[in-house]
């Protein structure tokens, strides 16, 4: 069973940067995509940014966090991060990691971690 946990969260002023991680377990993710969600209070979740575990690439963007956001993984430590810098307000919501078979929908979630942007 696959098993993600986020670390790395926390509240930080416009413009600094955080580097968010998840640990994988559980699981050969040779064949996975790996990606981070968001959800920001009365909003739905929307996704971020995703990368396929086995090659490190491609990797996908949101419009919003394009050239500010950065996802990498490290297959030795089995973690993906997603290094945030210049962050805004708006970026501001919980960050879920969550797993996917290539060709396949997001099967697998993790808890979340808070994110919070001051102006």
């Amino acid at each position: 069973q696959v098993q993600l946990v986020e670390s790395g969260g926390g509240l930080v002023q416009a413009g600094d940067s955080l580097k968010l991680s998840c640990a994988a377990s559980g699981h050969t993710f040779s064949s996975y995509r790996l990606g981070w969600f968001r959800q920001a209070p009365g909003k739905e979740r929307e996704f971020v940014a995703a990368i396929n575990w086995n090659s490190g690439a491609p990797t996908y963007y949101a419009d919003s966090v394009k050239g500010r956001f950065t996802i990498s993984r490290d297959n030795a430590k089995n973690t993906v991060f997603l290094q945030m810098n210049s962050l805004k307000p708006e970026d501001t919501a919980v960050y879920y990691c969550a797993a996917a078979r290539i060709g396949s929908n997001y099967s697998a979630w993790g808890q979340g971690t808070q994110v919070t942007v001051s102006s």
